[in-house]
């Protein structure tokens, strides 16, 4: 019989939150990519007798395999391509002020503020300023073989072997991850389907993975089509079919606040019409639907054979296409749009300018006591203090365990494997675990890279084993510089990192609902790209939130505390939606009076919400006719306010 803690060895809930694995499915095709990219640049630089250029290219493609995070290929090029070009940039420019001295500290600072602002713009944008900082760390604190330019090349064509590899089956693919996306976000909402009627914990689960699917969805579809909008039939085919799954997951409300599920053949069919979107068939599909007795059910009945003639439509013109999340700008303007949202963002300079106070501080720290591999010091800061990669916190302390437990592989790979081509397999055996691990969490991914990067530097510098003590010491230091100086040092982040954008999210439900059945009434296009913008950026204040209850009090208390409020957010999005939807299928419309009272309540809530850390009493008085169809709606107001009351 397993043995229980003792109360006062209980571990406490944010620790046993970050140690904890995530389940994540892992990319073989990713791991086959990292098996051949990383040893290959290696076995060439040992056959041309230049082990030092082959290393770096390896660190290179150890680069890309960390940027290879796409399924469709159109996105991988993005993904992989644009950071190994920031990645060129920073090693050329740190290798410049290598030996220095103060100018080299002053020019990686620099760097570090452009780094931190760039990453605030989005996914992509984040890792290419990560790669900018890390190789210009780099170039500053190592010594690099050949010129100037050899490095630059060396990595940047490392980084590309991983995308020339992830490319070599588009021909035969092609199309094939975009259906498959597609096509998975059709399961997700036959699952909320199934869920319709139970319980409100399955409900909000199934809802939320349909938004992540959605969100994904759309972005491998719509965002990276701008140059394709019109001439690509596959493209704007599958966007048509994500436009007509919409209104599928508007009638989930509906039927889900009637109370009773849905019959079987409902999920059923969702799930033929996933099959029918993956394997690209457009014969006849009969679905087997009950007849819809309620204004619900009549909601999914209709819009499912609407998806259902859509999925089996072969040609599809584009002219009748709507973009649920607007067009793409063009490259030019959203590039423009995006560097004045850098230039004149708070969030941007904040984050930025913790940045570089940390490498700063790093730099000048071991520019003043002598601390072996002292790059590494501020390689540490600069994977760990990413606050849109997770909590800072969290990083900083599964940084550290993961050094440990990685430094324990590379001891027996660099006491043990003599240099030379046995590093080779030994690199084909530890690069797969990179890609294999990640998924499981930061912790794991930094065991898997610790061995890799250390075998890697021993080909450049033949420290063997001494390089294990540096690498801890760095470690532990980087670590504790980005704790103090990037997270305890800023206690106000939580605020503006999590509660500012639940009370945007709570201003933004106001007008969803005003613009639902208010006298400023949208159409049905602008209401859904407004329902699908509230509903990414809830997903994505959930992500933040779940971050934030990994770290330790306050913040984790604090988090704990307001998240019931993000789940009541959702579920008044849904209430509203439903209400929409039982409108558009018949019942009464509500009055001007109710859906002002709604929305002025909301409004409320969301002034409470930015101006408090804490939960604090608020009234609850939400009237109007209890056969109106905004009912359910006001008693989630009702329920949200006093989710904010102090329990």
């Amino acid at each position: 019989m397993p043995r229980e803690f003792p109360i006062g060895l209980t571990p406490p809930d944010w620790l046993v939150r970050n140690l904890r694995a995530q389940p994540a499915p892992v990319s073989r095709s990713a791991v086959v990519r990292a098996a051949i990219a990383i040893p290959l640049p290696l076995a060439l630089g040992l056959a041309t007798g230049r082990p030092d250029y082959g290393a770096l290219a390896a660190m290179g493609a150890l680069n890309g395999v960390i940027s290879d995070t796409a399924a469709a290929y159109r996105v991988r090029i993005p993904t992989i391509a644009i950071p190994q070009l920031f990645g060129a940039v920073g090693i050329t420019l740190g290798s410049l002020v290598h030996g220095h001295g103060w100018a080299a500290v002053a020019a990686v600072t620099g760097v570090a503020l452009v780094s931190g602002m760039i990453s605030t713009i989005g996914a992509v944008a984040s890792v290419s300023g990560l790669l900018l900082l890390l190789t210009c760390v780099v170039g500053a604190g190592l010594p690099l073989p050949g010129a100037w330019w050899h490095a630059p090349l060396l990595m940047s064509g490392g980084g590309l072997l991983v995308l020339v590899l992830g490319l070599l089956a588009w021909p035969l693919r092609m199309g094939v991850p975009e259906r498959s996306a597609v096509a998975d976000t059709y399961r997700a909402v036959g699952e909320l389907l199934r869920a319709v009627g139970g319980t409100s914990r399955a409900y909000d689960d199934a809802r939320h993975a349909v938004t992540q699917s959605l969100n994904q969805s759309y972005d491998t579809v719509l965002a990276h089509r701008a140059r394709q909008h019109g001439r690509s039939p596959e493209l704007t085919r599958l966007l048509a079919q994500l436009n007509a799954i919409t209104p599928v997951v508007e009638s989930a409300p509906a039927a889900h606040l009637g109370g009773s599920p849905l019959p079987p053949e409902v999920p059923e069919s969702v799930r033929h019409l996933a099959s029918a979107v993956e394997t690209g068939y457009t014969g006849p599909i009969g679905l087997k639907l009950p007849a819809p007795t309620t204004e619900a059910t009549r909601a999914v009945d209709h819009a499912l054979r609407h998806a259902a003639e859509v999925v089996t439509t072969p040609d599809v013109d584009p002219r009748g296409i709507d973009d649920r999340l607007g067009r793409p700008a063009a490259l030019g303007i959203r590039a423009a749009r995006a560097l004045r949202n850098v230039t004149l963002s708070a969030a941007s300079w904040r984050y930025g300018l913790r940045l570089a106070l940390c490498i700063g501080l790093a730099q000048t720290l071991v520019s003043i006591i002598a601390v072996p591999r002292s790059y590494w010091v501020a390689l540490t800061i600069t994977f760990v203090l990413k606050p849109d990669f997770g909590s800072v916190f969290s990083r900083a302390l599964l940084r550290a365990l993961g050094t440990v437990a990685g430094l324990v592989i590379a001891a027996a790979v660099l006491a043990q494997v003599p240099r030379g081509w046995a590093d080779v397999p030994t690199l084909l055996l530890l690069a797969p675990l990179i890609p294999a691990f990640t998924a499981r969490g930061y912790g794991y991914q930094t065991a898997a890279i610790t061995p890799v990067i250390l075998l890697l530097s021993d080909v450049l510098n033949r420290e063997g084993t001494d390089l294990l003590l540096p690498r801890l010491v760095d470690s532990l230091l980087g670590c504790a510089i980005a704790l103090v100086a990037g997270y305890l040092l800023w206690p106000e982040s939580w605020h503006t990192r999590v509660g500012d954008r639940l009370a945007d999210a709570v201003d933004d439900t106001a007008r969803y609902v005003e613009s639902a059945f208010g006298p400023a009434a949208v159409d049905p296009p602008a209401r859904a790209r407004m329902r699908r913008g509230l509903y990414r950026n809830l997903s994505a204040i959930r992500t933040e939130f779940q971050r934030a209850l990994t770290e330790p009090p306050p913040t984790g208390r604090r988090a704990a505390a307001w998240w019931p409020l993000v789940v009541a957010v959702e579920r008044i999005v849904d209430a509203t939606t439903a209400a929409r939807v039982r409108v558009k299928h018949g019942a009464p419309p509500p009055s001007a009076n109710e859906v002002t009272q709604v929305a002025r309540q909301l409004r409320e809530l969301a002034q409470g919400v930015r101006e408090a850390d804490t939960p604090y009493p608020v009234r609850t008085d939400l009237t109007g006719p209890p056969d109106s169809v905004l009912e359910p709606l006001r008693q989630e107001v009702a329920a949200a306010r006093a989710i904010t009351s102090p329990h």
